[in-house]
């Protein structure tokens, strides 16, 4: 069996940003790797996407939402993460279970037991190995992403979460607290306000003991 990261936080807080770096350090030392996101990552995956976070879909209820972020994930746990990892591969994921129950569940109120129970079913009991958690609080992790006046850099999307009141984004960076502490061994928590290469060292280091038992494809500097 491979290797399995996850990152998870708030909006604005980098994780696009430190998923690529790692994946960047990774693949350049020799080590199978592949980079995927939720939800997406598949051909299917990425439809999905495209409802649940559309702007106009203000309507969608609670339940269908969490139906939908759970379909992409069945869609890319069997379709890519489960078979790389089975070949002894690292897989970095962009979100993952967590952010359903820091979204659906604490954000919206959805019922925990039961998202766990779904979450589940749609992944057929895969967890990851290690989650890195980059904290920053819900207000400034928005300002930064409505900074110059409302104009987001270059690859980054405002979309039918993010637009939600602020007490809502709140009540997930809670929810991540508390799924933090109810699994304290699996997370790594680190400072998203700090500068990108730091915050990449510490990702990095943090990872390091886990690169053991994955087997190198080439030789660095090869």
């Amino acid at each position: 069996m491979g290797l399995f990261i996850t990152f998870e936080g708030s909006e604005g807080s980098g994780k696009s940003t430190q998923t690529r770096a790692l994946y960047e350090r990774l693949n350049a030392a020799g080590y199978p790797v592949i980079l995927v996101r939720e939800p997406g990552g598949t051909r299917i995956g990425d439809m999905i996407r495209a409802i649940v976070l559309d702007l106009q879909h203000t309507e969608m209820d609670p339940t269908t939402e969490s139906f939908l972020f759970s379909a992409a994930r069945a869609q890319l746990v069997n379709e890519v993460i489960k078979p790389y990892l089975a070949l002894g591969g690292i897989v970095i994921c962009d979100r993952y279970a967590d952010s359903t129950y820091a979204y659906q569940g604490y954000g919206l109120g959805r019922n925990l037991d039961e998202l766990k129970t779904l979450t589940a079913i749609a992944t057929g009991d895969l967890h990851p190995d290690i989650s890195i958690y980059l904290h920053i609080s819900a207000d400034e992790g928005l300002e930064r992403k409505q900074r110059h006046n409302g104009e987001l850099p270059k690859g980054v999307e405002w979309n039918r979460l993010d637009a939600r009141e602020v007490a809502y984004h709140r009540r997930v960076a809670e929810g991540y607290q508390a799924l933090i502490a109810s699994d304290m061994p699996r997370w790594r928590v680190c400072d998203a306000r700090l500068s990108i290469d730091a915050l990449a060292d510490i990702t990095y280091d943090h990872v390091l003991p886990y690169l053991a038992k994955i087997t190198r494809i080439d030789t660095p500097g090869k």
